[in-house]
């Protein structure tokens, strides 16, 4: 093992330590999710659209212009992801951000 690398792992407490700092195997589950969650064009649209405001379905429909049922599967992903929440009120199912997905937003446009 090169020196350098010897004395880092030395200072920050040896294999031990650095293995105590990994994230859970739940941990990374769920990150996983979100980042497959964010790996779709579509969803990033719907993630987007409902930064500023809940919408409904029928709403976002008409923006991103795809079919019901595509529609109703991204929206899945999204909650199974934790990143949105579908309150329904009367007839309709209102969809918002969670923590989880503004902090997503947050890191996706950091950069614009």
């Amino acid at each position: 093992m090169p020196e350098e690398v010897a004395a880092a792992l030395i200072a920050c407490g040896g294999v031990r330590a650095m293995e105590e700092r990994l994230p859970t195997e739940e941990q990374l589950v769920r990150l996983c999710a979100v980042h497959r969650a964010c790996a779709d064009p579509v969803r990033l649209k719907i993630i987007s659209l409902l930064f500023p405001q809940p919408l409904c379905v029928c709403v976002i429909k008409e923006v991103i212009g795809i079919a019901d049922s595509k529609l109703s599967y991204h929206l899945n992903v999204l909650k199974k992801a934790g990143l949105i929440v579908g309150e329904s009120q009367g007839n309709w199912i209102i969809y918002s951000l969670t923590d989880a997905g503004l902090t997503c937003i947050g890191c996706m446009f950091v950069s614009r």
